[in-house]
C-alpha cells in the first residue's frame, strides 16, 4: 500500500493546578475549548470535541500520524497556559495539572463519548473530577496510586 493511514481517537482529560476554577467563565471556557482545538489542528490532529467544566477539559481527537501523544499533550497545555495568561492580567497564575489521563477509544464509542462529553455540565453537578477520573481509570483499568494522581 503507498499510502500510511490511521484513525487513532483519543479522549483526553486534565485538570487545572489544584483544581481551581479559572474556567468559570462560560465564555472565557468556550475560548478556552476553541483554542485547544486551534492547537489540535495546528498539530494536525483533528479536533472532534473538547469541553469541560471550570476546573478540567476533556479533549476527543483524532491523533494525527506524525505526532506523539506525549507531544499532543505538551502542545495543548503550553500554548493555552501561554494563551489565558495574556489574554487577562488576573489569570497570570493559571497553570495546568502536570499529569494528564489519556484513554483509546475504538470508532464505535464515538457518539457515546461526544455525548458524554457535551453533558459535562450536567455531570459535575452530581459527580466530582476526582470520582469522575477514578471511573475513568478503573473503566481502562489503569492501576493508579492517589497519593500521586492528584497536583
Amino acid at each position: 500500500m503507498p499510502q500510511s493511514l490511521a484513525k487513532i481517537l483519543l479522549h483526553t482529560v486534565f485538570s487545572t493546578k489544584d483544581r481551581r476554577p479559572f474556567l468559570r467563565d462560560p465564555m472565557l471556557r468556550t475560548e478556552m475549548h476553541a483554542y485547544l482545538g486551534g492547537i489540535l489542528t495546528h498539530l494536525e490532529c483533528q479536533p472532534i470535541l473538547v469541553g469541560g467544566v471550570e476546573d478540567h477539559v476533556h479533549v476527543l481527537a483524532g491523533l494525527s500520524r506524525s505526532c506523539t501523544v506525549a507531544e499532543m499533550i505538551k502542545e495543548l497545555k503550553r500554548g493555552s497556559s501561554l494563551w489565558i495568561k495574556d489574554r487577562s492580567p488576573g489569570l497570570s497564575d493559571f497553570a495546568w495539572q502536570n499529569g494528564y489521563g489519556v484513554f483509546s477509544l475504538g470508532f464505535s464509542q464515538l457518539e457515546i463519548v461526544k455525548q458524554y462529553l457535551a453533558g459535562q455540565e450536567q455531570h459535575h453537578q452530581k459527580h466530582s473530577f476526582q470520582d469522575e477520573f477514578r471511573r475513568l481509570l478503573r473503566r481502562y483499568q489503569i492501576a493508579y496510586d492517589e497519593r500521586y494522581v492528584w497536583d
